[in-house]
C-alpha cells in the first residue's frame, strides 16, 4: 500500500480522489492539505485520520489541534519539511491557484511519486519544473481530463506524435455575443452547462482562460512546439481530447465528463477500475466541433501568444492578474468583460524574462498581485 498526500483536499478535485481511493484499497491518505474549508477538512480528518495536515491559514491550526491532538501539522513555513517525509510515496496536487506552485516543486525535488492537477504550476514555472522532473526522473502525471486524455492516447508513442487537439467546452457564453459580456453577472458566469467545478475553475472556463492555461501546461507536459497544439470547441465534452499522429491517424479518448476518471487513471495506470455511468455512442447523437472565436475570447489567444514566448513571464503575470481579476469579479466589484482588458494591460506593462529561480517566480507572482489590485482599484476609483 502506498501513502498518498492530497493537497486541496476539500476542493473538487480532492474530495473526488478520495472518493476514487476509497474504491480500491492500494492506497492510504496518510495527509491532507486545506487552505480555508475547515468545516470540509475536519469532516475529512474523522473520516481519513491522516497523520499530516496542512492548513494554509495558520489561525485554525488552535481549534485543529484541540479537537486532534495527536496529528502533526504544517503551514506554508513547513511546507518543505511536510513534502520531505520519508514516508509519503505519492503526491497528488490539486491545490488550486498560485498556490499550488511550491507543492509541485517540492514533490519532484523530493522525488515523489507525483499527480498535477494544478495548472498554475507549469503556466508559471514550466521550465523549472519539467527540468527537475527529467533531472530527478519523476513522471508527472496529469489529472486534467483533457491532459489525461493526450497521455493515455500517446499510450507511450510520442516519437510518432504530430499534434495534440485540446476540446474545450465553449462555457456558457459560447453563443454570446462579445457585446453581452458587459451584462453578465457572477451568477451566470458559475453556471457550467457539462462540468462541476470550484469558482476560480469555473470563472476561467467561462473567459476561457482555463483552456489557455491548458495549452501551456500540455506544451510543458509534452514537450510541444506551439504549432503542435490545436484547440477545438466541443459542447458535448464527450471528446476530451485526441492526438493526431504522423500518418495523420486521430486517436481521441471519449467519455462522460467526470473527474473521476483521470484521477483514478492517475493513480491506477495502466489498470483500470470500474465505474458504472458509461457512454453509448448511439446515444450520444451527433459531436461537434468548431474553432475558439479568438476575439470575442480574447484570453485564450494572449495565452497561446504566452507559449510562444516561453522565455518571457507572461504565464507568470496571466496567472498573477488572473487570481486577482477573478476575486474582485466574485465579490461583484468588476465586469465580466473588464477581466480580460485589465489582464492584457498587466502583461504588457510588466513584460520581462522568466526567472529560473522557483523562489523568485513566487516573490514576483506576489508583486504582479499587488501590482494588479492597484490597478483595479484605481480604475474603480476613475
Amino acid at each position: 500500500m502506498e501513502n498518498i498526500l492530497i493537497l486541496g483536499s476539500t476542493g473538487s478535485i480532492g474530495q473526488n480522489a478520495i472518493e476514487v481511493i476509497k474504491k480500491n484499497s492500494k492506497y492510504n491518505v496518510i495527509g491532507i492539505a486545506f487552505n480555508q474549508n475547515i468545516n470540509r477538512a475536519i469532516e475529512q480528518i474523522k473520516q481519513i485520520k491522516p497523520k499530516y495536515v496542512y492548513v494554509g491559514k495558520r489561525e485554525f491550526i488552535g481549534q485543529l489541534k484541540s479537537l486532534f491532538p495527536k496529528i502533526e501539522y504544517f503551514t506554508q513555513d513547513t511546507l518543505a519539511d511536510l513534502m520531505s517525509k520519508n514516508d509519503i510515496n505519492f503526491v497528488l496536487n490539486a491545490f488550486v491557484g498560485s498556490a499550488g506552485i511550491l507543492p509541485s516543486y517540492y514533490a519532484i525535488y523530493n522525488n515523489k511519486k507525483f499527480a498535477l492537477a494544478n495548472k498554475e504550476s507549469l503556466v508559471v514555472a514550466g521550465k523549472i519544473l519539467t527540468d527537475l522532473a527529467l533531472k530527478n526522473n519523476v513522471e508527472i502525471i496529469p489529472i486534467d481530463s483533457e491532459h489525461s486524455a493526450i497521455y493515455q492516447c500517446l499510450g507511450g508513442k510520442r516519437q510518432y506524435l504530430n499534434k495534440i487537439i485540446l476540446t474545450a467546452s465553449g462555457g456558457p457564453f459560447r453563443r454570446f455575443d462579445k457585446s453581452q459580456f458587459a451584462n453578465i453577472t457572477k451568477e451566470m458566469a458559475l453556471h457550467h452547462p457539462k462540468w462541476n467545478m470550484g469558482e476560480k475553475i469555473t470563472i476561467d472556463s467561462a473567459t476561457m482562460m482555463n483552456k489557455g492555461f491548458e495549452v501551456i501546461e500540455a506544451g510543458w507536459l509534452f514537450d510541444l512546439i506551439p504549432d503542435q497544439i490545436d484547440v477545438v470547441v466541443h459542447k458535448e465534452s464527450i471528446v476530451h481530447s485526441a492526438v493526431e499522429f504522423i500518418d495523420g491517424t486521430i486517436i481521441a479518448q471519449l467519455a462522460v465528463p467526470d473527474m473521476k476518471l483521470p484521477i483514478a487513471y492517475a493513480l491506477y495506470k495502466p489498470e483500470r477500475i470500474e465505474f458504472e455511468n458509461k457512454i453509448s455512442l448511439v446515444e450520444i447523437g451527433n459531436l461537434s466541433f468548431e474553432k475558439p472565436d479568438l476575439d470575442k475570447f480574447e484570453l485564450l489567444a494572449l495565452a497561446q501568444e504566452a507559449f510562444r514566448k516561453k522565455d518571457r513571464n507572461w504565464g507568470l503575470l496571466l496567472n498573477a492578474a488572473d487570481e486577482v481579476c477573478i476575486e474582485y469579479f466574485l465579490n461583484n466589484k468588476i465586469k465580466f468583460c473588464d477581466i480580460p482588458k485589465i489582464i492584457k494591460k498587466i502583461v504588457l506593462e510588466f513584460d520581462d524574462r522568466i526567472s529560473s529561480n522557483i523562489f523568485e517566480l513566487q516573490k514576483q507572482t506576489q508583486i504582479i498581485k499587488k501590482e494588479t489590485t492597484k490597478l483595479i482599484e484605481s480604475l474603480r476609483r476613475s
